[in-house]
């Protein structure tokens, strides 16, 4: 299983290992966002879910114009200025309580998110070579998993700030302070990564550079990932929230809770290429989907939040699984000029109904009607699975 990890090439590992310490910082952001901005900045939770919303919609406005930007101008340079803006914005969320500057702050993580994805997925497309592909996005995807759940894993550190008589907010405010500036230090090692002459494509129109060639099979792909992606925007976001709101525990529980279910995702991300050599990719990614959805409807039925979160952990073990063989599936259809445009077309279908149905999942919690972001989301993922399998059932890569 971990030999086609070590046949990567050079590059495409440093372009992988040069992404650890923002995954860390992004994973402390992400899993704490919803219970720092309710329970610390003491915001009403409608209003935390508009700046969830805020920062996807602003992901999906810039996701098609950075991926098309990346093809004509280089990746390199996008996958570092949107780290850079990251780590300064993951900062400024945590030294202001001002909700016109947390709604700017919003957008600007929006679109920084746009930039490093578009740009990331892209490159590495480039550094491995077609044979290593699928492992190579399996890699990526264990890195970025591990490293999530490093950084959930550091939230109880607020308790340790509190012990030297910081108070809570001032604890939550150093914690997302420090690991910015990690984030932000790892620009020096994305320096290195070069940049391929044949991305750079000065001339070309920016109508010429949307994916014409490969507009059919992404068209449909991007179909099946927008419904998975409003049936997620509904949980994953807010599950430091709901946990708070449906067994009263503080995101120092939550945080490592959540973080462990992003280390076993690490670990379902290298077991993807083993699998779908074994059964095929397009299957592999249609059985653990469909598995996942079970394990959704058994998050708000669970007696305790252990459970919850053990259900919780297999439900992201499963669906993750399939995100890289997603993604080496998506850039082996598309033709390699394309890829950038691409990879910003299918974050852009991510971003919107994802940040859209945060808003929804939101609202739902603060009617007490806990259970039901569960149940829709496990009924869009039903509908997504169907419909990937129907359209890419004959696909061969």
């Amino acid at each position: 299983m971990f030999s086609g990890f070590r046949e990567l090439p050079k590059e495409a590992k440093y372009l992988i290992y040069s992404a650890v310490l923002p995954f860390v910082a992004y994973g402390m952001f992400y899993t704490d966002l919803s219970f720092f901005l309710t329970s610390v900045q003491g915001l009403s939770i409608p209003l935390m879910g508009l700046i969830v919303t805020v920062m996807g919609v602003s992901a999906f406005v810039a996701s098609i114009p950075l991926g098309i930007a990346a093809d004509k101008y280089g990746r390199k340079r996008l996958y570092i200025v949107g780290n850079v803006m990251a780590s300064a914005i993951i900062a400024v969320f945590a030294l202001t309580t001002n909700i016109g500057v947390l709604l700017a702050a919003a957008v600007a993580e929006g679109i920084a998110e746009a930039a490093f994805a578009a740009s990331a997925n892209a490159l590495l497309a480039e550094k491995a070579n077609e044979t290593r592909r699928t492992d190579a996005y399996s890699l990526f995807g264990f890195v970025q998993a591990i490293a999530f759940g490093v950084g959930s894993l550091m939230i109880p550190l607020t308790m340790v700030f509190e012990g030297f008589g910081y108070s809570n907010m001032e604890g939550h405010v150093l914690l997302y302070v420090v690991l910015a500036l990690l984030s932000l230090s790892s620009t020096f090692f994305m320096f290195r990564i070069s940049e391929p002459r044949r991305v750079k494509r000065h001339g070309v129109s920016w109508l010429r550079m949307l994916p014409h060639k490969s507009k059919d099979p992404l068209v449909k792909y991007v179909l099946t990932s927008g419904l998975i992606a409003f049936g997620a925007g509904m949980v994953v976001p807010l599950m430091a929230a709901w946990l708070g709101l449906r067994y009263g525990i503080s995101d120092a529980t939550s945080g490592p809770i959540l973080g462990l279910s992003s280390l076993a995702t690490g670990v379902a991300t290298l077991a993807g290429p083993s699998i779908a050599k074994r059964i095929g990719l397009v299957k592999a990614i249609t059985v653990t989907q469909g598995f996942s959805t079970v394990f959704m409807c058994v998050i708000p039925i669970s007696s305790g939040y252990f459970s919850a979160g053990f259900a919780y952990a297999f439900r992201s073990f499963l669906l993750n699984m399939s995100t890289p063989l997603e993604q080496s599936m998506i850039m082996g259809i598309v033709v390699e000029d394309e890829r950038g445009a691409a990879s910003g077309i299918n974050s852009a279908v991510w971003s919107l109904p994802n940040a859209l149905s945060s808003f929804v999942g939101a609202y739902l919690m603060a009617m007490g009607l806990l259970a039901a972001p569960f149940f829709l989301s496990g009924l869009l993922y039903v509908i997504s699975v169907t419909l990937f399998w129907y359209f890419f059932r004959k696909t061969v890569i």
